[in-house]
């Protein structure tokens, strides 16, 4: 009634049928449910999928190199974590101090790093995350929405089938179909050189690439600021020979851009 709706259409949409699906009547949808942004967000790529004849506009799937100038702008952010993900949350390039800090998810030999295999796959992640459940309930909302906005990327939807093969808790938080943004929030880790670090961080997209670049800052003059500093020493005397591996690891683990035998 409040979507203006019949209820047999509404049940139409409810069981994933959306094709014809206007504008108008998913905006009275959203209000009626009172979505926020990233549910609102969520309705409207599935409708789009589901009115895209076989595909035929598929999306592109989520890059795994970054531009030269885009590491030249990590490694000038010396004094902050700084790294870059696709859609899909590979880890793709870092600055030295983000490599430092995200070393525990690094040590895995498996290339590129993957932010939700570390934290559904790996036990180091529990004591990495403060609040291992927040940190597992945002990637999943994450996956979900990427999976609403390109549900033809078959190297997600094969992740996602690895996840839920390989782990109960990831099966169960999926099925909850959540849904996220991730801009901006505080990251509470704790690493095993430098102990609990309490960060804000910052996610800003590189559009033309469909990449992702987050920046970690801590509070001046803080305990974690403390402790960024001091991993920051830690990681120019003691991570150089990990962080050449790590790069070398990452570059050699990425497709040659088209056009590169």
């Amino acid at each position: 009634m409040l979507a203006g709706v019949s209820v047999d259409y509404y049940t139409r949409l409810e069981r994933g049928n959306l094709q014809g699906a206007s504008k108008e009547v998913l905006d009275s949808l959203a209000r009626a449910l009172q979505l926020d942004d990233p549910e609102r967000t969520y309705l409207f790529d599935l409708a789009s999928a589901a009115n895209e004849s076989g595909g035929s506009r598929r999306r592109k799937s989520p890059s795994q190199r970054v531009r030269p100038s885009v590491q030249w702008m990590l490694d000038a952010m010396v004094g902050a974590p700084a790294w870059v993900r696709n859609a899909r949350h590979d880890f793709l390039a870092a600055n030295q101090l983000a490599i430092a800090l995200y070393s525990e998810m690094l040590a895995n030999p498996i290339r590129p790093a993957n932010s939700a295999r570390f934290t559904f796959l790996d036990p180091r992640s529990h004591k990495f995350f403060v609040d291992w459940d927040r940190a597992a309930a945002d990637i999943v909302a994450m996956l979900r929405s990427e999976a609403g906005r390109n549900p033809y990327d078959k190297a997600l939807a094969d992740l996602i089938g690895e996840l839920s093969m390989r782990s109960e808790t990831f099966r169960t938080r999926w099925a909850a179909h959540d849904v996220r943004f991730h801009r901006t929030g505080r990251k509470q880790l704790h690493h095993p050189i430098v102990g609990d670090l309490d960060l804000s961080y910052e996610a800003m997209e590189l559009p033309g690439d469909d990449l992702t670049v987050l920046v970690y800052t801590a509070e001046p003059g803080s305990k974690s600021q403390d402790a960024l500093n001091l991993l920051a020493s830690w990681s120019v005397t003691v991570d150089e020979t990990r962080r050449a591996t790590v790069l070398h690891a990452i570059d050699s683990a990425m497709p040659p851009p088209r056009g590169v035998d």
